[in-house]
């Protein structure tokens, strides 16, 4: 399972409250139309002034689904609102292991 970390820090003209707002409501709608997600989180940083403004995950079989799923039409429209959103995005491609 190939696990996409996304970092957003968001645009200069949202207030933390719009950006929550945008990424848990309208940027939500982008990742429940990705062909071949698996499954997709969102953690908000709990104050304002934090290097980024939320951490996003989203889960795919491997990196040929990831690669079709941002190249799908859904995938470009995804792209386009996460940049105007924002001002920095940084995407760590990872393979998570459990630990307990």
């Amino acid at each position: 399972m190939l696990k996409v970390i996304s970092l957003l820090k968001r645009a200069e003209n949202l207030s933390h409250e719009e950006f929550t707002k945008w990424v848990l409501q309208d940027h939500v709608e982008f990742a429940r139309k990705l062909p071949g997600l698996r499954k997709y989180t969102v953690s908000v940083t709990n104050e304002d002034g934090a290097a980024y403004d939320s951490v996003n995950e989203l889960y795919f079989d491997d990196d040929d689904a990831r690669v079709a799923a941002f190249g799908s039409e859904h995938g470009k429209a995804a792209a386009a609102d996460a940049a105007a959103h924002t001002t920095q995005r940084v995407h760590l491609l990872t393979t998570e292991h459990a630990q307990s």
